[in-house]
């Protein structure tokens, strides 16, 4: 049942289920729980900070970036973070985003075994186990004293947080989901947190199933569409970056109330560049790499393009996956822009 402090059934996925996912998924080690009426997927340590997340206070000055995971959330952090800042390079380049932007929900992919891991790994360096200690921290914890105002990084849907929320800006970054699946067992590979060992096509079935962590995939951007016309949510599609970059730059520094001159504008695009963030340190989680989190060759950057996805799909799943996407969009006036 529900506390009284948070609103929501949580509930334990069933345990035949739980276990064949962890033999892939091999990061979790004690199950996954269902969150609330849309049955929001977690690993069990959701249950420890769901009522945190609800009934953080949130100021005003807030400026939250959310997303479901690997559709754009890095790119549209930097972008926000520049424009909200009056372009301030020196203070991007010298601060990673993730001390820019503590990410609220991190802690709970974070399993204790994995976490004492960690810990053992990078004894030998105090100034690393601080490092750790700072990304694993509860993100409610984190931004308790944080100065204002407050950047945050996150991939819970709407429902999740306080109902408040919206007092603060929210900037909500979509992408067409097979880009985003692709992009994202690629990240569940090199980060120990999810540890998947299977392929992609499993992968795929999982993510589009909703047994994978923050799915429901289209809940999760439906909450947000419902509210694209709250003065205080901007609503980007990865698309409209990818294909208008100055435009997506102008329309965040609108909802800003800031204002840019061409040049100004070229030269962030440059900044934002692809190529530019791939080199960039501060925002490619390298302190993730540094601590043994993220492992193997791959990227936190990827290749950045849309339509990726098409390298990965066989002609039997590109046809399963335009079924449900068009399930999924049939009561609604949600439209990827490219489709």
């Amino acid at each position: 049942m529900p506390e009284t402090n948070y609103p929501f059934e949580i509930t334990d996925v069933e345990e035949g289920t739980s276990k064949m996912l962890m033999k892939y998924f091999t990061g979790e080690m004690t199950g996954f729980v269902r969150v609330g009426p849309k049955g929001y997927f977690f690993p069990q340590k959701f249950k420890q900070e769901a009522a945190n997340f609800y009934n953080m206070a949130i100021r005003p000055s807030d400026i939250f970036v959310t997303s479901y995971p690997r559709s754009g959330t890095t790119w549209a952090q930097e972008l926000v973070w520049m424009v909200a800042n009056d372009l301030d390079y020196e203070t991007s380049n010298a601060i990673p985003l993730t001390e820019r932007y503590p990410f609220l929900e991190f802690s709970v992919c974070v399993h204790p075994v994995n976490m004492q891991r960690f810990i053992e790994e990078n004894s030998h360096d105090e100034s690393k186990l601080e490092l750790l200690r700072m990304v694993t921290k509860p993100g409610t914890e984190l931004l308790a004293d944080a100065p204002s105002p407050r950047f945050i990084k996150s991939h819970l849907p709407l429902s999740l947080f306080p109902p408040n929320i919206l007092d603060g800006k929210m900037i909500y970054v979509a992408r067409d989901p097979r880009d985003v699946a692709v992009s994202f067992y690629h990240l569940n590979k090199s980060m120990r947190t999810q540890g998947y060992t299977g392929d992609f096509k499993l992968f795929w079935e999982c993510f589009m199933n909703d047994l994978h962590h923050w799915t429901p995939f289209f809940e999760h951007l439906k909450e947000a569409w419902e509210k694209r016309d709250h003065p205080n949510l901007l609503f980007l599609f990865y698309e409209e970056l990818s294909k208008d970059l100055p435009g997506a730059v102008r329309r965040v520094a609108d909802f800003f109330g800031k204002s840019y001159s061409d040049l100004q504008i070229e030269h962030l695009c440059d900044h934002l560049s692809i190529d530019s963030f791939k080199n960039n340190n501060s925002v490619n989680y390298d302190v993730m790499k540094e601590l043994g989190i993220m492992v193997g060759n791959k990227e936190f950057i990827r290749k950045g393009k849309a339509g990726g996805w098409r390298d990965y799909f066989d002609e039997d799943m590109s046809a399963q996956a335009e079924r449900w996407i068009a399930d999924n969009l049939r009561n609604s006036d949600l439209r990827f822009p490219h489709l």
